[in-house]
């Protein structure tokens, strides 16, 4: 039977799909719509699959928040030139706002987005639409009965901070110092005495080889790892908007303290595939 322009514009514009493969799908299924719409889903399912295996390393973080709770999202794709496409950024926008009340990212997948389809679902779709595996890693809440602070760096890096005693531009700043800077810890009383432990036994080591007497040694050994402790933690480290002053005095000087923080940047402990071109040539130099 003959497909009309209509009949692909009104099934392109329900399922999302591109006009040759909406074409395609009304074709084989003889311009039945619903029989056509459950084809494309089929379809998108598949071609999901294939590309689940590949590595999806790029990709946004997310922010969404309600009252007293935010969350940051971490939804991954293949190149960064998906990240920037406006479906996949509608999508993680959306998602982000369902990621509120979820309590992980099963049931973030489960959940219903507004076109009546649960996010798993639509990414599926998306999948088939942009051509390149996608996925929704990781989510974390913060809950505050004091302010909230959110900064998001370039679409990449994402920081909520929970701060009791100040505003919410005493805790934006404080997020956007811990995005710049990535403190390991809150401060000295939250880092484990096994991480304490070993950076000592390494500063021990490094005095020793200095030939000096055991009282310098120690008394060495005692400033670096004041020094170290102020690294890694967010009340040690020089204020990223004001290096004179460390975040611990910042909040000090307004009467406020940190509750808990927590940073999320794309990508980061996935394994990237690194493309070795002139390999890639020598092997189809070869006909391998």
């Amino acid at each position: 039977m003959s497909i009309t322009a209509a009949q692909v514009k009104e099934l392109r514009e329900r399922t999302g799909a591109g006009m040759m493969e909406c074409k395609k799908a009304l074709v084989e299924t003889d311009g039945d719509m619903d029989a056509a719409i459950e084809h494309l889903r089929k379809t998108g399912l598949a071609k999901a699959d294939k590309k689940s295996g590949r590595v999806a390393a790029e990709g946004t973080v997310v922010h969404a928040s309600s009252g007293n709770r935010a969350v940051l999202v971490e939804i991954n794709c293949e190149t960064d030139f998906v990240a920037k496409d406006d479906n996949f950024r509608q999508f993680a926008d959306e998602v982000a706002e369902l990621a509120i009340e979820a309590s992980d990212v099963d049931a973030l997948n489960q959940a219903t987005l507004g076109n009546g389809q649960s996010v798993e679902d639509t990414r599926q779709q998306l999948v088939a639409k942009l051509g390149e595996n996608i996925q929704v890693r990781r989510l974390a809440h913060m809950d505050s009965d004091g302010a909230l602070g959110a900064y998001i760096h370039g679409g990449r890096i994402g920081v909520l901070v929970g701060v009791d005693g100040g505003d919410e531009e005493l805790a934006r700043d404080i997020a956007m110092h811990v995005a710049a800077l990535n403190p390991a810890f809150r401060d000295a009383e939250d880092v484990p005495a096994d991480v304490i432990e070993k950076e000592k036994q390494v500063l021990v080591a490094q005095a020793e080889d200095s030939g000096k007497p055991p009282e310098i040694i120690e008394k060495m050994v005692t400033g670096r790892l004041k020094k170290h402790l102020a690294e890694i933690t967010l009340t040690g480290q020089p204020f990223v908007k004001d290096g004179d002053v460390t975040v611990g005095k910042l909040l000090s000087g307004k009467g406020a303290s940190v509750t808990g923080f927590v940073r999320l940047e794309v990508g980061e402990g996935i394994e990237k595939e690194e493309a070795d071109f002139a390999s890639e040539v020598m092997e189809q130099a070869r006909g391998g």
